[in-house]
């Protein structure tokens, strides 16, 4: 019998002006860059009225859609906690405003959310 291994699952909703295929295209050198966990899992949907799960988490989805963001970067983490997940995340999305997915002194726009004790809580 397989031991069940517990995911650690995060969230980035954030805006951008690059394609999605530019986004994954640099994604491998910002993780290079931030040295994430070669286990960590991304993946990147653009619009985030795409975003699927529990209600919840549909209702912070359409919060950011009004907000004006354009992606989702969901991260799933083996063997770790949602708070470690939200904190790669972070690492992530502070090194892609470094790099030329966003234009000198471009405001970010953005949130990191991840549940705690049954709640989704903001990363601050």
């Amino acid at each position: 019998m397989e031991k069940e291994v517990n995911y650690g699952t995060a969230y980035a909703f954030f805006d951008c002006r690059a394609s999605k295929d530019q986004i994954e295209t640099e994604l491998p050198n910002i993780r290079q860059c931030v040295k994430t966990p070669s286990k960590l899992e991304l993946s990147l949907t653009e619009g985030v009225e795409n975003l699927t799960g529990d209600t919840e988490l549909v209702a912070l989805a359409k919060e950011a859609k009004e907000g004006g963001m354009r992606y989702v970067l969901q991260a799933k983490y083996p063997g770790a906690t949602n708070n470690q997940t939200a904190d790669e995340v972070a690492s992530i999305m502070n090194q892609a405003y470094q790099t030329p997915l966003y234009a000198d002194k471009e405001e970010f726009r953005g949130g990191i959310v991840y549940q705690e004790k049954g709640q989704y809580v903001f990363r601050e």
